[in-house]
């Protein structure tokens, strides 16, 4: 631990990363570690033991441990290893303090930080092809715990904080991968991990992504208060005083907060100020899960706050807007707004027509599986649908034609 700069409440850290890479619902706190260091606790579960092995690149006989029923195996007298560490100069001392089977920790800089973004960047895209999946999160989990263990090598203290900035936006990506797919704490789990991380990081926009991704899952509990109010955490990060364009995605989602609460007064103030940075923005490079956002995407949340706030025409007029501008290759985002059109027309009662809208729906995610957030939404349409429409025709043709797609996909 003294090698690798390692606090108690860091080890714990870097041992709960290597579980959650391994697929692990365990973790360790201080108190284990504590446990593990006075020898109350001479062999770890199988799991933990798999962790500390990862983490110090050596046995877990050669850090200390012991089966039940072996005997501890002989130690030194301390004060003879301290005399010796003292007497020593160097790299011999640093030899004699490690355990034996370990190596002392190369170093590690920013072509490492930037070989970690690029993984990133490569599940960014798998997430726009595939949206959120088991397989996403593993792998974002991965890269979060590989950027953690770094930090047992030697590094600079801004090295250190570029590593946990890159763990934090691993596990934000591990978040939204659950938060696409409805799975909702375990979403919230990741976002607290990540929080974290990126406090460590004393990184903005990792703050910024994980704030936003807040908002959103609050969005899909039904959380008014909490939507709103990561929507104004998101407000207050440095970044957003920087870029117009973080600002602008920040003001969108208080946008949706108010509009949610019911407040059409707040949310119109918040799309404003949303479209007033957004014609500020400047090409500049940023992290690609921003990629994103752009005045398409902001049309596509103005039609969902004016959909909260009972205008259906507008929604629809915004969705159109949405639609037109959105690239090709952000089909699942194609698709969400697709929906949100077909919802302003039935609110308008044209059902026919919302239903031939949802047909787009289906054909743009043809080939692929929908994501829990797009069913979730078609099934919200669908219970409009008999509510608008309980006896028409075309709601009955609609359940015959999509019902079972729908539900399989």
């Amino acid at each position: 631990m003294a090698e690798r700069g390692f606090q108690q409440a860091e080890l714990a850290e870097a041992v709960n990363a290597q579980l959650l890479a391994a697929g692990e619902r365990d973790s360790v706190g201080d108190r284990t570690v504590r446990t593990w260091l006075t020898g109350k606790t001479t062999w770890p579960h199988r799991a933990k033991r798999n962790a500390l092995e990862a983490v110090f690149r050596c046995t877990i006989e050669a850090l200390g441990f012991y089966p039940p029923g072996s005997p501890a195996p002989p130690q030194e007298d301390p004060d003879v290893i301290r005399r010796r560490f003292l007497t020593c100069a160097g790299g011999t001392a640093a030899a004699v303090a490690l355990p034996h089977g370990s190596a002392r920790p190369s170093s590690v800089g920013t072509s490492d930080v930037i070989r970690l973004r690029e993984g990133m960047d490569g599940l960014t895209a798998l997430d726009q092809n595939r949206g959120g999946n088991a397989s996403l999160e593993h792998d974002a989990l991965a890269g979060a715990a590989e950027a953690v263990s770094l930090q047992g090598k030697a590094a600079t203290q801004r090295i250190r904080q570029r590593l946990f900035g890159v763990a934090a936006d691993y596990t934000a990506m591990a978040a939204w991968s659950c938060i696409d797919a409805r799975q909702l704490d375990r979403a919230q789990t990741h976002l607290n991990e990540a929080l974290r991380l990126a406090g460590m990081a004393q990184d903005p926009v990792a703050e910024m992504r994980v704030w936003n991704s807040t908002a959103i899952l609050a969005h899909q509990r039904g959380d008014i208060g909490e939507g709103l109010a990561a929507a104004q955490a998101a407000q207050s990060t440095a970044i957003t005083r920087r870029d117009p364009l973080f600002s602008s995605l920040a003001h969108a989602r208080a946008a949706v907060g108010h509009a949610h609460r019911g407040d059409g007064q707040s949310a119109i103030r918040s799309l404003g100020y949303a479209e007033e940075a957004i014609g500020k923005v400047q090409q500049q490079p940023r992290p690609g899960w921003v990629a994103f956002y752009g005045p398409a995407e902001l049309h596509a949340l103005a039609a969902i706050v004016r959909e909260y706030l009972g205008q259906p025409a507008e929604a629809e007029a915004a969705s159109y807007r949405a639609l037109a501008a959105l690239p090709k290759q952000y089909r699942r985002n194609r698709a969400m707004a697709t929906v949100h059109l077909a919802v302003a027309q039935l609110h308008q009662g044209d059902a026919e027509q919302a239903c031939a809208s949802t047909e787009g729906v289906f054909n743009l995610m043809s080939g692929s599986p929908l994501p829990g957030r797009l069913r979730v939404l078609l099934g919200d349409f669908y219970r409009d649908l008999l509510t608008h429409a309980p006896s028409a025709q075309v709601a009955r043709g609609w359940a015959d034609r999509y019902r079972s797609e729908w539900s399989a996909r």
